[in-house]
């Protein structure tokens, strides 16, 4: 046992801040809730441009064994570098967060646990 918290619980804590906090959160496709992998899909605004842009987030482990963050955007296209990891692991939870703290959010709650 390595002390995190299951996957469902994570994924139930992040969803419940982006929509307290005026944004919207979607489980995209269901992962195993005890130790299926996160990839969130963040949707926000380009500080510089304010154009709205997309980002793919997933939870993975760094090169100390703890979890990180790791950026994983495609150049192309998003909608089906999602669908093609889901079909490759069915335990993968895919999540859409759309709002100005979907980010820091993500990692507040991921990282920490």
């Amino acid at each position: 046992m390595d002390g995190r918290l299951p996957s469902g619980m994570l994924v139930t804590a992040l969803l419940r801040r982006m929509n307290d906090s005026g944004g919207m959160g979607m489980v995209l496709a269901k992962g195993d809730p005890q130790g299926g992998g996160i990839l969130v899909i963040v949707i926000d605004a380009d500080p510089i441009t304010s154009h709205r842009r997309e980002r793919v987030l997933e939870r993975g482990l760094g090169p100390d064994g703890k979890t990180v963050l790791i950026e994983s955007t495609p150049a192309n296209d998003i909608l089906s570098y999602w669908q093609r990891r889901r079909a490759r692991d069915p335990d993968l939870w895919i999540l859409e967060l759309d709002g100005a703290a979907a980010e820091r959010f993500t990692a507040e709650t991921i990282l920490q646990h």
